[in-house]
């Protein structure tokens, strides 16, 4: 499996007591779909590698006790610190309507109401308050951000989002 066929699930966020205990924050909108796991991927050295986990007790919030099968020292959990957690995305809960992971609409044909097909949705930029779409259209980008009020409609069968963009925000890039 490769890093693309994983979802970024949250954080080892810090130690907890004795023994290698660890705290998970996970960085998810339904904690209530993580309270069962099993296993877990863990981020060292660039590579995943899977833990067992022995138990996951619920903390508050979006965090979690957790200890691991293989960690089993204050060194051991100390060295997982701020180490980057990961699910196969098979664990992602399925998605109806409108509503659609950033990975899953790449690839996807963009489609606005007035102008028709504007290119191939090639990234989705989540870097402060806004996302974009980084549409890809005869070799220049069209930035359009991801927002209700402009998706129309996800239809994952034809792979294609329609969008109903603000008046001049396509020409802007063309």
């Amino acid at each position: 499996m490769e890093k693309k066929d994983f979802f970024f699930l949250g954080k080892v966020a810090k130690t907890s007591g004795y023994k290698g205990s660890l705290v998970f924050f996970f960085d998810v909108d339904d904690i209530d779909n993580y309270k069962d796991l099993e296993a877990v991927f863990i981020e060292t050295g660039g590579e995943l590698i899977p833990f067992a986990i022995r138990n996951l007790q619920y903390k508050s919030g979006q965090t979690f006790f957790a200890t691991l099968e293989e960690v089993d020292s204050d060194e051991q959990a100390m060295a997982l610190i701020g180490s980057n957690l990961y699910l196969p995305l098979s664990f992602l809960p399925k998605l109806e309507g409108n509503q659609f992971y950033y990975h899953e609409v790449i690839g996807f044909n963009a489609n606005d109401k007035k102008r028709g097909n504007i290119g191939i949705i090639e990234s989705v930029m989540d870097q402060g308050k806004q996302a974009l779409f980084s549409i890809q259209y005869e070799g220049k980008e069209i930035l359009v951000p991801v927002s209700d009020h402009i998706i129309i409609k996800v239809d994952r069968s034809s792979k294609t989002i329609y969008l109903d963009c603000p008046e001049g925000l396509i020409d802007v890039y063309l």
